[in-house]
């Protein structure tokens, strides 16, 4: 079982920046797909970043991101401490959201939410224009 516990949400102006934190709980962090989703009233939960394990070497990772936040928003790792962050640069009011922090056991790639096996229990961002 793996718990996952958010933080770093907050209200923010346009064009400003947040970092959203996750902490897991396990021992097989490492190995895990950590990706970070958003949910807007209304809308379904979607898909923002996620990394997973290369395979090419201790620490090194591969990143993918939704094109939406491409070259705003960055997504790292901290496998020391079981952490993922999700960088937030330059946000629009469009990215106000619930944002979740998602776990998958496998090492493949997925942007489907249905796909992670673990979620936190997510942190509002709310970005004013």
């Amino acid at each position: 079982q793996v718990q996952l516990v958010e933080a770093g949400g907050g209200l923010v102006q346009a064009g400003g920046s947040l970092r959203l934190s996750c902490v897991a709980s396990g021992r097989t962090f490492s190995s895990y797909v950590m990706g970070w989703f958003r949910q807007a009233p209304g809308k379904e939960r979607e898909f923002v970043a996620n990394t997973r394990w290369s395979g090419k070497g201790i620490g090194i990772y591969y990143a993918d991101y939704a094109d939406f936040v491409k070259g705003r928003f960055t997504i790292s790792r901290d496998d020391a401490k079981n952490t993922v962050y999700l960088q937030m640069n330059s946000l629009k009011p469009e990215d106000t959201a619930v944002y979740y922090c998602g776990a998958r056991r496998y090492e493949s790639s997925s942007y489907q939410a249905s796909e992670y096996n673990y979620w936190g229990q997510g942190t509002q961002v709310t970005v004013s224009s």
